[in-house]
């Protein structure tokens, strides 16, 4: 396991900081002694963030390519990007509109490009810093209600893996964390439920938190929770027909039926 990154006098940058799972990690990572800057789009709830925290915050619309270019200017260099920012329509596929797809693209798949590209040439030339993806179990196996959240979550775990390959190619010490996590109590997933509650929990954000800075201080590059969703890319090498009907089983198609969101 490669050497962790120290919170502590670390600078970090947290996308979608203002509420959730961002939020949870940007007073996490205060409380561990790093300074932090939260990226959003509302500027009253960065307002109320920042004093609540003690963070810097910089309104943005990270799909904005350009804008996260002026923003990481404004921001400086960093030694932690937590990629969080991340919406979901939650809707069958033939339901989707076109705006809802390309959203969920733009915050989900895009962004992280955007976000890596601005800061990811001052780490390599300091050789140190972390690049951390909030992905998604949805990243590790499609279900019902995602098909453009799953693809999106997908691609930003294939995203993480080949940056990890290609810092490893040029013998950076800059390092990659990818989180995969399943469904999280918050408004977000509200209305999501488990069949099998013991194996696949609906998850807790303030867990999620801790154990996502844990993850950075000692030095991951993988985090999934809960442990048992690292059986799902295993079951892979069933023939299709079997691995769909434990997934049937598992009751993990009907996880969204109930499904709200914000």
């Amino acid at each position: 396991m490669s050497r962790g990154t120290a919170l502590s006098g670390a600078r970090v940058l947290i996308t979608g900081g203002t509420r959730g799972i961002g939020r949870l990690v940007a007073a996490g990572a205060v409380e561990r002694g790093a300074e932090v800057t939260v990226w959003a789009r509302n500027p009253e709830l960065g307002a109320q963030v920042a004093e609540e925290l003690g963070v810097t915050f910089i309104a943005v619309d990270v799909s904005d390519a350009a804008a996260v270019a002026e923003a990481a200017r404004e921001t400086g260099p960093i030694d932690v990007l937590v990629n969080n920012a991340g919406v979901i329509a939650g809707k069958p596929f033939v339901q989707l509109t076109e705006e809802e797809i390309r959203r969920t693209y733009e915050i989900n798949a895009l962004a992280p490009y955007w976000t890596t590209r601005a800061f990811l040439p001052g780490m390599i030339e300091r050789n140190r810093g972390l690049v951390v993806s909030l992905a998604s179990a949805a990243g590790l196996i499609g279900t019902t209600r995602m098909t453009d959240y799953s693809g999106t979550k997908h691609a930003l775990v294939g995203f993480t893996e080949a940056l990890r390959a290609e810092l490893r190619a040029q013998r950076s010490a800059v390092r990659t964390l990818v989180v995969c996590p399943f469904y999280i109590s918050t408004g977000m997933f509200d209305g999501v439920q488990t069949r099998v509650p013991w194996l696949l929990p609906i998850l807790k954000p303030e867990d999620v938190a801790t154990k996502t800075l844990d993850a950075i201080e000692r030095g991951a590059a993988k985090l999934v929770l809960p442990w048992s969703v690292n059986l799902m890319p295993v079951m892979r090498v069933l023939p299709v027909p079997l691995f769909d009907a434990v997934i049937d089983l598992l009751g993990v198609n009907h996880t969204m039926d109930r499904f709200k969101g914000h």
